[in-house]
């Protein structure tokens, strides 16, 4: 008790200063140690929302998906059993051929591409069934949609061996939601009898209400009800084509037509009826679907593979934005753009997708562009920047701290302008700014913090902050004492927020969050630039070289975790990673190619594409399989139903031209330095080479008899040979002379006895094939049946010629086996179809784009339920359905 009293007599002694000092120490150490456990709670707020938010899309995308699956099951058509296809060729003993090559047995090989590919129906995916019942994503009447099913569960051709069976049947199915039960049905696939549905209804209809998509804040609530869209207008419009001069002599049955001033005498069959050049002539009936997609644009942009909630990879070639279910084989199409598709981005929502353009050939129609649009529907929601950038849109990026209210772009003219925009609220631009006087190669929102944006290219990165009153600040990365690189090649984050950038130096640098200096180097992660960086779910980060093809895996805090790959170098470097599912990952190659894998078990292609022009293309005779070849040497067989390689082989010269024989036993190809080869498209092996001139080899055609072959050369001539029936042996029976200018078309008449030809000055001319001279009088051949229709310049091609047109315009001409349609690919990025024959001058088509270069050339499947196209510089195929 006495020293309990003498403590209080000692607190009451004390000062009432030093009593306050002491309260204030208190409430100083309690908000310090509240303030600590604040960040703990709020980390740990920021963690929980995110698994929050990743709970809810997974549940959007499943729901999405399931919606999908309904309508694509409920509107397909009733099949019936169908006969048997040779989807492979076999050789002799009727096994499919394959080349083998030991690795390591923990996984599939790929065979090399440098030398071939091998591909059969039998070579299945061990995870995956033979069949698959999923038949891809919700279909929209919005024009820049398509979809298409592959029933080849092997997206790309595979070294295993070879069973010693026939070959299975393997069922089509199309996913052309957008035709009746009773439309064409090619090639039936068996179908349980019960399982087939008749009530068709759609299963996106049930959201479609009115007033429940106002088109300026379609993403702003989280609902499902964003899923579905309508545009009113469909894909290919009728456009009115021909409409040049020509003059009809009734007397003779002849017409004149015009190109360039040149008059061109053409005349009609003596059986045909007058005709009014005035009148006008209705379109066809038959409507071309894009179907499917061959190739990826990865040579020359970056940032361009994404990976859905839907399992749909994302990709572009052309101007085609594809998107492909690589276990399911389906691919879906947003056709929006008018050129050259340079870049995409995708909202933090996973549904929302941009993509932008390059300035095309029509000034108002093409104008550098971003379109925004929705990944389930196709439907386009917004078009950003039109009149505002120069050249094209190098780089395109969504916010991602505020839920995607902002887009932001870069485009590629002089002085690489950055804008800012609202794209949901009337595509408003909030800011816009000098971005840099040197490249952009890539530009990203903050994942982290507001209005933070960051971008990169030729010796620069730069950090970009979008104040209150909407203007652009600029801090450019300090590289200090270290050696500043050409280029900072790519950006990404880690989970701290960090900026993390890789240069052409090799080297790896962190960036401090909110900072412009360097936290962290690591120097010589690869040889030659780091590509792409890609941040995973888990914390790691993986990087990826373009020369020497490494993906290296770092933990969190960019420490080598020892494991690696490597690209095999006939696949190209690696341009872009995606993470997939699982610790699967998805590659984008620099040879167009995407291949799909993990870092342990390796890599194989999903995606095989051409990497430089594409001239040569040709239908095989009587199989639904087609052949490729390009100035990139490769010579590719595909197979039109299972959208896969059969194989590829590098023929080490750059092809200009191909064509099967008419039994379909060889494939001979035209070269750009006057050689042609012939190759047995069983082995692969080179049966026959010739050598004809040093100029290129525009055009070359089997006889329908197969005796004989006819090469048009730029150097004017058309050389013809014999064949000893089987392909292999050659003899030249000599060239027919009387062009003033190359070759560029040739067809053989029915009899394979004689020959027309067109030239590069707008010539007609006839030719006896046997004896080589020239048939000088073109009426003798008016009644002549032909058995193509190749050349453009024809009495039944006439009205496939626009006004004005120069003579070179139209780059391939084809005329479907039943006689009833033609089309042509044109120097515009348009593939029309006519009715054929198109004798009226006026004559209306149906236009399609897709390509955004030059189509070079269009081929029918044998069957002529579709129609394949070859771009020039864009190096990709496209196959439309014909409805």
């Amino acid at each position: 008790m006495e020293g309990l009293a003498e403590s209080r007599s000692s607190r009451a002694s004390d000062s009432p200063g030093d009593t306050m000092n002491d309260v204030y120490a208190a409430w100083h150490e309690m908000l310090e140690s509240e303030g600590a456990g604040l960040a703990t709670r709020v980390a740990e707020l920021e963690v929980r929302c995110s698994r929050q938010a990743e709970e809810l899309l997974c549940l959007r995308s499943t729901l999405a998906d399931a919606l999908r699956r309904l309508n694509a099951l409920e509107g397909r058509a009733p099949t019936t059993s169908g006969a048997q296809r040779n989807g492979t060729y076999t050789g002799n003993t009727g096994t499919p051929t394959r080349e083998l090559r030991i690795r390591q047995p923990s996984y599939r090989e790929s065979v090399k591409r440098t030398s071939s590919y091998g591909s059969s129906a039998s070579s299945l995916s061990q995870r995956r069934g033979p069949q698959h019942q999923s038949t891809g994503s919700l279909q929209s009447d919005s024009p820049a949609s398509s979809s298409s099913l592959s029933p080849a569960p092997s997206p790309s051709p595979r070294a295993t061996p070879a069973p010693h069976t026939t070959h299975t049947v393997q069922p089509y199915r199309s996913r052309n939601n957008s035709t009746s039960a009773s439309s064409r049905q090619d090639v039936a696939s068996p179908a349980p009898a019960a399982n087939s549905l008749t009530k068709r209804w759609n299963s996106t209809g049930d959201f479609n209400t009115q007033g429940l998509l106002p088109s300026t804040r379609f993403t702003t609530t989280k609902s499902l009800l964003n899923l579905y869209s309508k545009q009113s207008t469909q894909n290919g419009p009728i456009l009115k084509h021909g409409t040049h001069t020509c003059q009809y002599n009734e007397e003779d049955g002849s017409m004149r037509m015009f190109l360039r001033g040149r008059p061109v005498v053409l005349y009609a069959p003596s059986d045909h009826d007058n005709l009014d050049p005035g009148k006008v002539a209705p379109p066809p009936q038959n409507k071309l679907k894009l179907e499917w997609v061959y190739g990826y644009r990865g040579k020359d942009c970056r940032s361009n593979l994404y990976l859905l909630p839907t399992g749909e990879i994302v990709y572009f070639v052309a101007a085609v934005v594809v998107l492909f279910n690589v276990e399911e084989q389906c691919q879906r199409h947003y056709t929006g753009h008018t050129d050259d598709v340079k870049c995409i981005a995708v909202h933090p929502n996973k549904l929302v997708i941009a993509s932008g353009q390059c300035a095309g050939h029509d000034r108002l129609d093409a104008r550098p562009h971003v379109r925004v649009w929705n990944s389930v529907s196709l439907a386009t929601l917004a078009v950003i920047g039109a009149g505002h950038m120069e050249r094209a849109v190098a780089c395109v990026t969504f916010s991602r701290a505020d839920g995607g209210a902002l887009l932001a772009c870069v485009d590629d003219g002089p002085d690489h302008t950055i804008s800012v925009w609202e794209w949901q609220r009337d595509k408003h631009c909030l800011a816009e700014t000098k971005c840099s006087v040197d490249t952009v190669v890539a530009a990203e929102f903050h994942p982290l913090e507001r209005n933070q944006i960051v971008t990169c290219g030729k010796s620069h990165i730069a950090f970009w902050t979008l104040d209150s009153s909407n203007v652009l600040y600029k801090r450019m990365g300090v590289f200090e004492t270290r050696d500043k690189p050409k280029y900072v090649t790519c950006l990404g984050f880690n989970h701290n927020g960090d900026v993390i950038s890789g240069d052409s130096n090799g080297n790896i640098i962190v960036w401090g969050r909110g900072t412009n200096t360097i936290q962290k180097l690591v120097r010589g992660v690869h040889e030659g630039a780091v590509f792409s960086l890609c941040s995973l779910k888990e914390g790691g980060v993986v990087t990826a070289g373009g020369k020497d093809g490494r993906l290296v895996l770092f933990d969190a805090e960019l420490n080598a975790t020892g494991m690696e790959n490597v690209i095999e170098g006939h696949y190209g470097g690696v341009r872009v990673v995606a993470e997939g599912k699982g610790r699967q990952l998805f590659v984008g190659t620099t040879r167009n190619c995407i291949l799909h894998g993990d870092l342990e078990l390796g890599f194989v292609p999903a995606v095989l594409g051409h990497v430089d022009e594409v001239w040569g293309l040709a239908a095989h005779p009587s199989l639904p399989q087609f052949v490729s070849a390009g100035w990139d040497r490769l010579l590719q067989l595909w197979d039109g139903l299972s959208h896969s390689t059969v194989w590829s082989k590098d023929i080490e010269e750059r092809a200009h031209c191909a064509a099967w024989s008419g039994d379909g036993s060889v494939i001979a190809v035209g070269c750009a330095n006057g050689r042609w080869l012939v190759y047995d498209p069983h082995s692969r092996d080179l049966m026959a080479a010739h050598q004809d001139g040093t100029e290129p080899i525009q055009t070359i055609q089997y006889s329908p008899d197969n005796q004989f072959v006819a090469i048009g050369s730029r150097d004017n001539f058309i050389y013809v040979y014999q064949s000893d029936g089987n392909g292999t042996k050659y003899s030249r029976i000599g060239k027919c002379l009387g062009h003033s200018s190359y070759i560029t078309h040739l067809d053989w008449s029915e009899d394979s006895q004689y020959l027309r030809s067109n030239s590069g000055d707008y010539e007609l001319l006839f030719w006896n094939a046997t004896t080589c001279r020239q048939v000088t009088s073109p009426t003798s051949l008016r009644d002549a049946a032909w058995a193509t229709n190749n050349c453009p310049i024809t009495f039944n091609t006439v009205g496939i010629w626009p006004e004005n047109a120069d003579g070179t315009d139209i780059n391939s001409c084809t005329r479907s086996h039943d006689e009833r349609l033609a089309a042509t690919g044109d120097d515009f990025g348009k593939v029309k179809l006519f009715a054929y024959p198109v004798t009226q001058p006026k004559s209306l088509c149906q236009a399609y784009g897709g390509h955004s270069s030059h189509v070079t050339c269009v081929r029918f499947l044998p069957d002529d339920t579709r129609l394949l196209s070859a771009g020039g510089n864009d190096a990709a195929l496209l196959q439309w359905l014909v409805d």
